[in-house]
């Protein structure tokens, strides 16, 4: 249990920071988001595809365990958004 507690910290901290970066350089706000969705969850599943077995059963063989990081990686993504729109609402032109 412990060891999912910090693999959900450890990459919504990690896709906040990578999202903070990607939203500085290209001036994009929700661009993380999109990338995560479209790029990386594909990535993931296909990673863990089974061939053998049938297509509903690849995806009801995702635990909680499996789940659980992602939603942290994916509210990271949120996050580095919303700090970035926080940020230029405030008047930071740079972000």
């Amino acid at each position: 249990m412990l060891q999912l507690i910090v693999a959900t910290v450890l990459f919504l901290v990690m896709m906040f920071g990578i999202g903070f970066i990607l939203n500085m350089l290209l001036k994009t706000t929700w661009f993380p988001i999109y990338a995560f969705i479209i790029v990386l969850l594909p990535v993931y599943i296909w990673q863990t595809w089974d061939d053998t077995v049938s297509f509903v059963d690849n995806f009801t063989e995702f635990t909680y365990v499996d789940v659980i990081p992602v939603l942290g990686a994916l509210a990271g993504a949120y996050v580095s958004g919303w700090a970035i729109r926080a940020l230029r609402r405030g008047g930071y032109k740079m972000f």
